[in-house]
């Protein structure tokens, strides 16, 4: 699984965004004031979330593959160390086991070395690339262990203990918080039952009734209509809260958002 360069994210907001306006001026052209308008600017958003979000999705997952090695890596450092090793040779040694997508930048930060580059800048160069934040608090300690010398394994061994205790904590985190995700899709979904259990049984006979005293309030399309705005508008704006209460991010929702969209345009396709 690859590394997503922020360059490319951005890319790929320009290109969507252009992509989305484009579909909603075309179909604004053709399709102004009428359901068919609706249903394709959504799709317009759909369209626009989509390529940031899958890439934001592998970003994501390569980042929690490299944090998940970092303790297996340092104790690998410490067991070098302890054989006499340096701390740049201990890397290196490290460099030749299998970390995941750990390893491929640490073959990196050696062949900078390698080249003439200083251990600290390697570091530093390394912490940019990864850039994740128990990398990026973990390089610093690193550098000033290396530069005040000595028995340098005994500020890794606590290091490596520190990032086990804060994935762990991480994982329990998410698992609280999963339940509280799931009630988000419920209450989703519950309120397209609702929806389509007013509209299928009250709205309908309302409307019925209204035609034939000679004085519509609300015709049948213009009720589905709205129901199809709320429904939008839920499943978005659900979709980014579950994201921020499973993974700390609202970019994180954007995932959920498209699944609530997609799943709510369908059942009020299908049963409205």
């Amino acid at each position: 699984m690859p590394k997503i360069k922020k360059q490319k994210k951005k890319i790929a907001w320009i290109v969507s965004i252009i992509l989305g306006i484009s579909i909603l001026f075309i179909v604004g052209v053709l399709f102004w004031g009428t359901p068919l308008f609706d249903e394709y600017a959504v799709l317009a958003v759909m369209v626009v979330i989509f390529p940031p979000t899958v890439l934001n999705l592998i970003d994501y997952r390569w980042k929690r593959a490299i944090d998940e090695h970092l303790p297996d890596l340092f104790r690998t450092i410490v067991q070098a160390q302890q054989t006499g090793m340096t701390l740049p040779q201990a890397i290196e040694e490290a460099s030749k086991r299998n970390y995941g997508p750990l390893t491929k930048e640490l073959k990196k930060l050696v062949s900078q070395m390698s080249w003439g580059s200083s251990f600290e800048e390697a570091l530093e160069s390394f912490a940019q690339r990864v850039d994740t934040t128990l990398v990026k608090r973990i390089v610093p300690l690193i550098i000033e262990a290396s530069r005040s010398g000595g028995r340098v394994e005994k500020v890794f061994d606590p290091v490596g203990k520190f990032i086990q205790t804060t994935l762990t904590m991480e994982k329990e985190r998410k698992t609280r918080t999963r339940p509280y995700v799931a009630i988000v899709y419920v209450a989703f979904f519950v309120f397209l039952f609702t929806v389509v259990l007013l509209f299928k049984s009250f709205f309908t006979a309302v409307i019925v009734d209204s035609s034939i005293l000679g004085n519509v309030l609300l015709t049948s399309e213009a009720a589905r209509r709205l129901f199809f705005h709320m429904t939008a508008i839920q499943a978005f704006f659900s979709g980014l809260v579950a994201g921020k209460m499973g993974e700390g991010t609202i970019i994180g929702g954007l995932k959920h958002s498209l699944i609530l969209l997609t799943c709510g345009i369908l059942i009020l396709k299908i049963m409205l």
